[in-house]
Order: structure tokens, then C-alpha cells, then sequence
């Protein structure tokens, strides 16, 4: 059976895990391929690890599959984090958020040891924002004031909804603008900084300095991998 790029990336991503260690699992549908692999680890291996997970989903997921959780009262670093993106540049700067949880993906990055991001190859990109929309996760009160600030810094804002039409909320009960540029981010770290200036933004979802490696699946299977 031929493997999907994702999974041949998620999974590829569960060999720098080592027993012992604290992890930060990510979200989204190739990390998925991760968690799989790490619960059969701890069947066959015995593999010893817990691990912090950066959304709800995650968490149901990583206990469906026996894999031993912590929280950040527990956890004052992480040996290592495995995570998704939704863009990767040359530079190893992302964007993130698609799944909606750019905020605990952050605050878990912020203190790993060190990222490994998984992707396929159609995530790796020139120029960010080239691709997909910037998500922004907002305080709902402070909306309208955070929109109009982004579309000053050269964006289009669309306020994200759910599947059903209905309101968006992230797992901090936040809302979700999409920010379209249409050439693309320029100046990822200066964007960063720009936006997490405005009052009322929670989170950006440019990930700037974080990832240390990179794991891309290709189609004719074969594990790329790239260190910063």
C-alpha cells in the first residue's frame, strides 16, 4: 500500500522521539500519522514518553491511543514538539493555525527544546502568505477594532465560520480573522510584531524561529529531512 506524503512525514517524525522524553503534540491531519505511530511504540517498545497536547482534539486523540498526558502545570520545558503548518518558507518561518490552535501551538513551541515540523511538499513555499490565509485568533469584544487595524497593515480580514455556517470559536472560546495579502508576507518577523501590537489580538498565527526540523513526505515515499 503506497503512503500518503503526510503520513509518510507524520510518521517518519515519531523516530527523533526517544523514551523519557516530554513532548508537545500538535495538531492537524499529519500529526495524526504521528500519534499513531508513538501509541504503537509504546505497545511494541514500551516506549516511555507523556506528552502536551495543543488542542482538544489532540488530546482525545492521544488518549484513545494510550498515549500519557500532561499539562503545563506539570511541565516547565518540552524535550521535543511535533507539529503540523500550513506554510513553511526557506527560513523555516510558518504560518500556522488552520486547525485553530495557533495559541497553545505557540505557547507550546515557545518552550521546546526543539520543533520538528512535519508537511507535504505543497506546504513549503517561497514567500508566506502565498498560499494561505494568516489566522488571527481575537478576543470576540475587540473584533471590529482588530480588523480594521489589519486591513491598515495591507490585508484583507475574513472573520473565520464553521462548517455549518455558524460562529467559529477556537478552544479559548476566541474567534478566528483569515488575512489575505495578496503579494504575500514580505517581512514575516515585522508582520509579527505589527500585529501582536494591536489590542485584542491573542495570537498570531506566524511562527517565527520556532522549528528547528523539517519533515517532508513526497509522493514516491520517500522522508525528507531538512535541519535549520
Amino acid at each position: 500500500m503506497t503512503l500518503s506524503p503526510k503520513e509518510i512525514a507524520g510518521r517518519r517524525a515519531a523516530d527523533f522521539v526517544r523514551t523519557g522524553m516530554t513532548l508537545g503534540l500538535g495538531t492537524g491531519s499529519t500529526v495524526h500519522f504521528t500519534l499513531l505511530a508513538l501509541g504503537e511504540r509504546i505497545r511494541a517498545e514500551g516506549l516511555r514518553v507523556r506528552g502536551v497536547p495543543t488542542s482538544l482534539d489532540t488530546e482525545h486523540k492521544a488518549r484513545a491511543l494510550g498515549i500519557p498526558l500532561a499539562s503545563l502545570d506539570e511541565v516547565t520545558s518540552i524535550d521535543l514538539t511535533i507539529d503540523g503548518a500550513d506554510e513553511i518558507d526557506p527560513q523555516f518561518a510558518m504560518v500556522k493555525g488552520g486547525g485553530g490552535a495557533l495559541l497553545r501551538e505557540k505557547v507550546v513551541a515557545a518552550i521546546s527544546r526543539r520543533e520538528v515540523i512535519v508537511v507535504g511538499p505543497e506546504k513549503v513555499v517561497p514567500r508566506l502568505g502565498s498560499t494561505f490565509a494568516l489566522p488571527v485568533e481575537v478576543a470576540p469584544f475587540a473584533r471590529p477594532v482588530v480588523e480594521r487595524a489589519l486591513a491598515r497593515l495591507g490585508c484583507q480580514p475574513r472573520l473565520r465560520t464553521a462548517k455549518d455556517g455558524g460562529r467559529y470559536l477556537t478552544d479559548n472560546h476566541n474567534e478566528i480573522l483569515d488575512c489575505r495579502f495578496a503579494d504575500g508576507i514580505a517581512d514575516p518577523a515585522a508582520l509579527e510584531r505589527a500585529i501582536d501590537a494591536i489590542p485584542g489580538v491573542v495570537e498570531s498565527g506566524l511562527f517565527i524561529g520556532l522549528a528547528h526540523v523539517l519533515v517532508i513526505g513526497h509522493p514516491d515515499g520517500r522522508a525528507e529531512v531538512r535541519e535549520r
